[in-house]
């Protein structure tokens, strides 16, 4: 309509700009000359603003969906200028990554209620934004498609998961099921989903404290084990010491014989003989007895 209305006035100033200065040329009345120049630059300005409306400038990041009434064109304008229809109507669509978070209260496998903060990472698909504009009320697809299904599928994924499990080691699993169906559900309607990251799992209070003794306990069942096996390994490392030593006194008190007894007291008594501090010599009465040496002099 703007494109009209500017088209028609700068025709209209057009015309009257040739009759002004018709009687210009014949009265050369200065109230004519002057009508003549206003209406020239009227009519100029007219024809830049219905120029103008021939073409449309889409930001970057974003598509262009043309409805020339009612009739919609399926290949969309990519960013930059692009001429148009000067009658037809340009919609645009964002087609950068965007962020929706939701804070909601979802049941577990057990039945408790769980808070449950996540985010879904989504975009448009720039291929299918002339069929969101058709089938989209508004066009606004988030609202209508995106957040009432993400919603419902946070609440039907997290029931298949225990509360438990998602206080440690199943929330990236518990992130990775929500895209997969919210992935399923969305794309045949051009929304491509890219993530759902989980911000934050709220488990009710008495779980949380149970599930921390419980890793406490398992810490000291741990620490007790590692002990035990310690102590074990100490116990068996005495036990193969204390064989060695018997095994070496066994093999020792073999090899002594009776006749080596008698010879080692043969040579001492005969160091002691030979020894200054020896005074006084006593000799064994019985049948082994060894002599003594108590004085040489």
């Amino acid at each position: 309509m703007t494109f009209i209305f500017f088209f028609l006035v700068a025709v209209a100033a057009f015309v009257a700009m040739r009759n002004a200065r018709k009687k210009v040329v014949l009265q050369r009345n200065l109230t004519y000359r002057t009508a003549m120049v206003v209406s020239g630059v009227v009519a100029a300005f007219a024809a830049i603003v219905a120029l103008s409306q021939c073409f449309t400038v889409i930001p970057a990041g974003h598509v262009g969906v043309v409805d020339f009434f009612g009739m919609v064109s399926e290949r969309p304008l990519s960013a930059g200028i692009n001429p148009v229809n000067p009658l037809a109507r340009v919609v645009k669509y964002s087609i950068q990554t965007q962020e929706h978070k939701e804070t909601m209260q979802v049941l577990s496998r057990e039945g408790l209620t769980i808070g449950l903060e996540v985010s879904a990472l989504y975009r448009l698909n720039p291929d299918s934004a002339a069929r969101v504009y058709k089938t989209v009320a508004g066009g606004d697809y988030e609202t209508i498609i995106l957040i009432p299904q993400f919603r419902s599928i946070c609440r039907a994924v997290t029931a298949s998961f225990q509360a438990s499990a998602l206080y440690s080691t199943e929330r990236e699993r518990l992130g990775a099921s929500i895209q997969e169906e919210l992935a399923k559900t969305v794309a045949p309607r051009g929304v491509t989903i890219e993530n759902t990251p989980i911000r934050n799992v709220a488990l009710p209070t008495q779980l949380t404290e149970a599930i921390e003794q419980k890793q406490r306990a398992d810490q000291e069942s741990q620490r007790m084990e590692f002990v035990l096996t310690k102590e074990k390994q100490e116990a068996d490392r005495k036990r193969i010491e204390a064989q060695g030593i018997a095994d070496f006194q066994r093999i020792v008190a073999a090899g002594i014989s009776e006749q080596l007894l008698r010879w080692k007291g043969i040579e001492a008594t005969l160091k002691i003989a030979e020894s200054n501090n020896s005074k006084v010599v006593i000799i064994g009465s019985g049948k082994d007895g060894l002599p003594i040496i108590l004085d040489t002099k």
